[in-house]
């Protein structure tokens, strides 16, 4: 069974930083996707930012560039999400996520992933 353990949420401030994790167990797969949606409240699953374990491909939402940067550890299935300059927008709960391979043209789609987490909020405050 896939599980998917997500940590570092919290509260924080407009302008400052958190980080997440996510460790992923249960699969084998050699090549993979994995990284990060949010929920905004009464608002759809949207992608963040997604990397992809073979080549270390990396896909961000236009409005987390340049402030997060997604990074893994495949040795330990884990990924990372280093979310700077953070804004009240941002504020949603995260869900990391693992899929088959995808590509610039597919990433953002939330059906391609087949293994969510719980999530974990993340609140930044004005």
């Amino acid at each position: 069974e896939v599980q998917l353990v997500e940590s570092g949420g919290g509260l924080v401030q407009a302008g400052g930083s958190l980080r997440l994790s996510c460790a992923a167990s249960g699969f084998t797969f050699d090549d993979y996707a994995m990284g990060w949606f949010r929920q905004a409240p009464e608002k759809e699953e949207v992608g963040v930012s997604i990397i992809r374990s073979s080549d270390g491909s990396t896909y961000y939402a236009d409005s987390v560039k340049g402030r997060f940067t997604i990074s893994s550890d495949n040795a330990k299935n884990t990924v990372y999400l280093q979310m700077s300059s953070l804004k009240p927008e941002d504020t949603a709960v995260y869900y990391c996520v693992v899929g088959s391979p995808v590509d610039g043209t597919s990433w953002w789609w939330k059906y391609e992933y087949d293994y969510w987490g719980q999530g974990t909020q993340v609140t930044v405050s004005s």
